[in-house]
């Protein structure tokens, strides 16, 4: 809920003021219509602390966590099936949950709600929050009176999803806290140590070899020209950062992903679980297979995949089959292509794509598994030549002045 200030006239055409709480302006305009008034201006009503939740929501803090979808979906099958009244059980739902964003939507919904808006349609106003993919199963549930099953697939698919998710996060994070490290320990070296060691050497007039020249002048560079650098590494992160907010960029992002060695295969076969899986859910819910193509190519979290699913919508649209459609993306292996043929041909396309899902999953998780083993000798290896680069660039002088200590 927010405070909204608003302007208007009257039905005797006297001006009037005041402000409100309301989830949107538009609620507000509605009601000041119901009572006479005109409004002639809305606006939000701010001070300094919404100024700066505003700023840490612009950054993705305090966002909804998936877990607070998941607790939620859970929370409300439960109500349901119990047969508590929906307005009654998102009140409470949102009195009871720990994320303030989260809990404010809930609470427009429950406002719009009471209005006479719809379920799904409710939901669909908070689409950061409730994707297409989580509003299309509300509407089939809503529509079918079986909101209780909705409410449990939704569950049981982001619980299914968030165990994905953290298997891509884990391939990605081992790797890079390594290579971070490796990155502040060398510049730690290049800007403190190494400087040291050039004024020894520059103090007893030795004749250093190439590499150790070499070192001692990035090193220099490093200690006299870190800001330059600091700032370097600043402008690049927020250029990529913001080139990869682009359409074009995040598109490239999410292909270039995909093809790095092993792990844009584990990265591929992730998403394709979480595609399967989405499919199969719409499928099971009784979503037409358009609508579920559509829905869970926006819930895959990748726009070169997401592009994919749209092609092979667009070939089922004019009359494809689902299997051949699905060839034609070149995503899917041989044998996932014979599943979903089969499921095709018995009708259990469902089913299907949940065994598919299985499949990926399983794959991703052998792959996590060996991916782990193969890069810490990989990067043992990567580290050991970089220590003994730098070794050798000092050692090796440090040789020569002890031959000259002993003379």
């Amino acid at each position: 809920m927010a405070t909204f200030i608003y302007t208007g006239r009257d039905a005797k055409g006297a001006h009037v003021q005041g402000q409100q709480d309301a989830a949107t302006s538009e609620d507000i305009a509605s009601r000041l219509f119901s009572t006479g008034i005109t409004p002639l201006e809305i606006y939000e009503k701010k001070n300094q602390q919404d100024s700066f939740q505003q700023l840490l929501k612009k950054f993705g803090f305090g966002r909804p966590k998936l877990t607070d979808l998941i607790l939620f979906c859970r929370q409300m099958y439960a109500l349901t099936k119990s047969g508590i009244p929906i307005v009654q059980g998102l009140s409470l739902l949102s009195t009871s949950a720990h994320n303030e964003i989260f809990a404010e939507a809930l609470r427009s919904v429950t406002e719009d709600i009471s209005t006479g808006r719809d379920l799904a349609g409710s939901f669909a106003r908070h689409p950061n929050i409730f994707n297409s993919l989580f509003v299309n199963i509300i509407r089939v549930g809503e529509e079918s009176g079986r909101l209780d099953e909705a409410f449990l697939r939704l569950f049981h698919y982001f619980d299914t999803d968030k165990v994905t998710l953290e298997k891509i996060k884990s391939v990605l994070l081992y790797p890079a806290i390594v290579v971070v490290a490796i990155i502040a320990a060398i510049t730690f070296l290049m800007a403190k140590v190494i400087p040291k060691f050039a004024e020894v050497f520059r103090n007893f007039n030795l004749e250093l070899p190439i590499q150790t020249r070499l070192i001692i002048a990035i090193s220099e560079f490093v200690a006299n020209y870190w800001w330059l650098l600091a700032i370097i590494s600043i402008a690049a992160f927020i250029g990529i950062r913001n080139y990869v907010k682009t359409d074009v960029g995040r598109l490239k992002w999410h292909q270039n992903k995909l093809k790095i060695p092993r792990i844009g295969d584990i990265i591929l076969r992730a998403t394709l679980a979480r595609f399967a899986r989405a499919f199969a859910m719409t499928n099971t819910a009784g979503v037409p297979i358009l609508t579920g193509l559509t829905v869970t190519a926006r819930a895959v979290d990748n726009d070169f995949i997401e592009s994919k699913i749209h092609n092979m919508r667009n070939d089922v649209e004019r009359g494809d089959s689902l299997t051949h459609a699905a060839i034609n993306t070149k995503l899917f292996t041989p044998l996932v292509i014979q599943m979903l043929s089969v499921g095709e041909e018995t009708g259990r396309i469902d089913e299907m794509m949940d065994e598919v899902a299985d499949f990926y999953e399983r794959e991703v998780a052998y792959e996590v598994q060996n991916l782990t083993k193969i890069i810490e000798p990989i990067l043992t290896v990567i580290m050991g030549l970089m220590v003994l680069v730098l070794a050798l660039g000092i050692f090796l002088p440090l040789w020569d002045l002890m031959k000259i200590a002993q003379r």
